[in-house]
């Protein structure tokens, strides 16, 4: 069966088909897939003495990521195209019968109605490149931050990568394929394999634990049924978090939160773990779960949940729970650096809070715009939101718990991530002339 291309593609058919790709030498891929494609040259190696600290913000349905200053008045300083290769990738997409269902499919369900090109991303150790994860199109690239080019490109396996986690060391990045229910991890510089393991159904959140040497994934779910009645929870899939040996990539502990929920009394708590957040230590894991208004605290050590916050519900948010956003009623957590505050993104709550640590206590609540995610600044002072139904990332002070800065962004900005460029950098340099 032929699949007729839409016309915008039509005239670049010809051009692409002649296209010379190279890739990596075959005995280096997995026998499933060719694996770290590359499409230019290496990133221009930058200098460490010659980096600055900044904010980077994916905006998913733009396919863009704003450049900020990492504190203060987030000040926008450039915009990277993560998508400079759209073209050929739709191509291959309307040529596939069965990556077309998939495309639309993601655009239907977990994008609301638009294609998803940014969902998480992370610099390179020596600021040359943004590593980024791009679910509509399967895969994760790396982009030149110089020139806007891409440096190489990973194919995940099955069809949508989601979110990802690098090593503390910047060497390694670990991104969920959640349809093939694989974490792949890769060399961030070059794009090949080290390996991978299996998890939970639609895997998610991903952390680097224990110094680097243990990978936390939570699997999710089907979160993008209509069957989000209790009743029907069964129906949602297998969900848990799988801890493994960053080196060896075998499982070290596998962590059904079903029973630490039943066992603290709240049987009527979905099980599926979203964002995540370590105290310091990582003596305490503070975590999200679906259609829940609120976190719980697990205590690592004793494997146990140990206490629960439920925050305020927004009268104005419809209690109708497959109008949510991917089962989501809160999506985003982040911890203060001295680990005595926690910040919440309520999502369809639209507002953002400060929690004191150890009374649970929120501060105020910061009216925000279907808040998506939550990340440190640069300083350590603030936590900075996306509001992906404004446009546009806040931050929060941690210790007054007000608004101290906000700045617009691309279309529907949700993961925020801390990286760096050269200190000169002001964007990529197509995007200059």
């Amino acid at each position: 069966m032929k699949t007729a291309l839409p016309p915008a593609l039509a005239s670049v058919a010809v051009a692409l088909a002649v296209t010379a790709t190279a890739t990596v030498p075959a005995s280096a891929a997995p026998a499933s897939r060719a694996a770290g494609t590359t499409t230019t040259a290496t990133a221009t190696a930058t200098g460490s003495a010659g980096l600055r600290e900044v904010l980077f913000v994916g905006n998913n349905w733009d396919g863009t990521a704003d450049v900020l200053e990492p504190s203060g008045s987030l000040a926008g300083i450039g915009r990277i195209n993560v998508i400079p290769d759209k073209d050929q990738r739709m191509l291959e997409i309307h040529l596939n019968p069965v990556k077309l269902a998939y495309f639309l499919g993601i655009r239907m369900s977990v994008g609301e109605g638009h294609d998803q090109f940014v969902d998480d991303m992370y610099s390179t150790p020596d600021g040359s490149a943004v590593v980024v994860s791009r679910p509509s199109f399967a895969d994760v690239v790396s982009v030149d931050v110089a020139t806007g080019e891409l440096n190489w490109r990973f194919p995940v396996s099955g069809y949508r990568s989601d979110h990802m986690a690098v090593s503390p060391d910047g060497t390694r990045v670990a991104v969920s394929a959640s349809t093939s229910n694989t974490v792949h991890v890769l060399d961030i510089r070059t794009g090949r394999e080290t390996g991978s393991f299996a998890t939970g159904d639609k895997p998610h959140e991903n952390v680097f634990a224990d110094g680097g040497k243990r990978i936390w994934n939570s699997a999710i779910g089907e979160v993008n049924t209509a069957l989000d009645d209790p009743f029907w929870d069964f129906t949602k899939g297998d969900r848990k978090i799988t801890v493994v040996d960053a080196e060896t990539y075998r499982t070290v502990k596998v962590i059904d939160m079903r029973q630490r929920l039943d066992a603290f009394g709240r049987t009527d708590l979905s099980d599926a773990v979203r964002p995540v957040a370590f105290t310091p230590d990582e003596s305490k894991l503070y975590f999200q779960v679906s259609f829940h208004n609120g976190f719980l605290e697990y205590d690592v050590a004793a494997d146990r949940i140990t206490r629960e916050k439920t925050l305020p519900k927004n009268p104005a948010t419809s209690e109708d729970r497959t109008t949510w956003v991917n089962d989501s009623r809160h999506h985003g957590i982040s911890m203060s650096p001295a680990g005595d505050k926690i910040c919440v993104a309520g999502t369809m709550d639209d507002y953002a809070t400060v929690v004191d640590r150890a009374t649970l206590r929120e501060g105020p609540l910061i009216t925000a715009s279907k808040p998506y995610w939550a990340t440190v600044s640069g300083d350590g002072k603030s936590c900075v939101v996306s509001e992906s139904g404004s446009d546009s990332v806040t931050a929060i002070d941690f210790a007054t718990g007000r608004k101290v800065a906000s700045v617009p962004v691309g279309d529907h900005p949700q993961r925020v991530r801390l990286g760096k460029v050269a200190a000169d950098w002001t964007g990529p340099s197509a995007a200059r002339e």
